[in-house]
């Protein structure tokens, strides 16, 4: 095999012309072994055209030889050729030694088609044939984990932890973790959560490991996780969030919108933690940045009606209501849509005495509040001042039909009505 090595030892030295015509000599006249040394050689140093037109011409001496089929297909799939592949790989036979492998190549192209009945059906057969073979639970592992199921995946997974907990660089524990958390098993996600990361510190996994213990309610756990994560990555942008709702679920207001500042210094142009840090600010009484930051929400995604809603609400409470109509007549939102804003403008039409206006979003938010009291009740009384009696005695009847003891509906109501209650 000495001219196999004299190629290999010109193509490292850049020697491509004379490597070149050593092949050529080793494609036409050399031996079956020769020929299939060289072909692996340049198929793992990426000489794909050359690999395949030596596998090619063995497959000439030996058309139905099973390991020449899948080293073809192997060279055809990674050349982008994906159907020509399939097709050498269906030529092999049952009883072929290489079978198995034919079978779970064939899986992974049927997988990346989106067939996944087809996939799971070669990977099955390979199992037959192969039952101790790992790879092949673990495929089925990362197949049913594509497809959302869930049990079928965890126990794929559990087969190849019995016997490694990594396989082609992925960490099984974290597979495991994953699967458990998505599931809502924050608890039972944990414990392979810690078993992944005492086997490799990865900040990916344990930002899974933080989250999951705050969606399963292990605060404490989730501000410790999320804090070694901001230690090791303080670019990791997705864990301010999380970690802000922790310390707010652990009633460290201070502690959370300080970390909602810190985030927002790496990610400025993140709407839900300016909203976050508006929500944060008004809890903690804190009403001028509670504007800046809900406005700045607004301003990066002008539909972002949860962030609108907090803001007419701290206009309305300051009774800045010129500000209220100014904020909904510049937003990207139909007010049909979030009728709460068909509230906010009634309410504020009202107090700055644009009767007809408030008059119009009234009757419009109507149909969506038609059973809140509060809501009714502003209703009510904004009725009775525009002299509107009798539609105003209707308001006060509904009011009535659920709180029916209410002296002070029953009062006005007879007042409107003028009748004996």
């Amino acid at each position: 095999m000495d001219r196999i090595k004299k190629i290999l030892t010109m193509l490292e030295n850049g020697q491509h012309k004379q490597a070149n015509s050593e092949y050529n000599e080793v494609l036409t006249l050399g031996t079956p072994d020769e020929k299939y040394l060289l072909g692996e050689e340049l198929f793992q140093l990426g000489f794909l055209e050359e690999a395949k037109r030596l596998f090619e011409n063995l497959l000439e001496i030996y058309p139905d030889e099973g390991e020449l089929l899948v080293l073809l297909a192997e060279v055809l799939i990674e050349a982008g050729n994906e159907e020509q592949a399939t097709l050498i790989l269906e030529r092999i036979s049952e009883t072929d030694p290489s079978f198995g492998q034919s079978m779970l190549l064939l899986a992974d192209l049927y997988q990346i088609q989106g067939l996944y009945e087809v996939c799971e059906g070669k990977l099955l057969k390979a199992k037959a044939i192969m039952p101790k073979e790992i790879v092949i639970d673990f495929a089925l592992g990362e197949l049913y984990s594509e497809q959302g199921e869930i049990t079928s995946a965890l126990k794929a997974y559990t087969a190849v932890l019995k016997e490694q907990s990594e396989i082609a660089g992925v960490n099984i524990n974290q597979r495991i973790a994953d699967l458990l958390s998505t599931s809502g098993a924050f608890e039972e996600a944990l414990p392979y959560y810690e078993k992944s990361l005492s086997e490799k510190l990865e900040i990916n996994t344990l930002f899974g490991y933080a989250f999951t213990a705050l969606q399963g309610g292990y605060n404490r756990t989730a501000i410790e996780k999320f804090l070694e994560l901001k230690e090791l990555d303080p670019e990791y942008n997705s864990l301010y969030l999380p970690l802000a709702k922790a310390y707010e679920r652990e009633e460290e207001l201070e502690k959370s919108i300080d970390i909602v500042q810190q985030g927002i210094k790496h990610d400025e142009f993140n709407k839900e933690l300016l909203f976050y840090g508006g929500k944060l600010a008004l809890n903690l009484g804190w009403e001028e940045d509670a504007e800046r930051y809900l406005r700045e929400a607004l301003v990066l995604d002008p539909g972002f009606t949860e962030a609108a809603i907090n803001l007419d609400t701290l206009l309305i409470k300051q009774e800045k209501f010129d500000l209220v109509i100014e904020l909904l007549n510049t937003m990207d939102i139909q007010e049909e849509n979030e009728p709460q804003l068909l509230w906010d403008a009634a309410f504020a039409y009202e107090k700055l005495e644009d009767y007809p206006k408030a008059m119009e979003k009234y009757e419009s938010a109507y149909p969506f509040f038609k059973e809140d009291e509060s809501f009714l009740t502003d209703f009510g009384y904004f009725l009775i001042e525009e002299g509107k009696n009798d539609r105003a005695a209707e308001i006060f009847k509904q009011l009535l039909k659920n709180n029916p003891s209410n002296e002070e509906y029953l009062d006005l109501l007879e007042r409107l009505t003028d009748i004996e209650i």
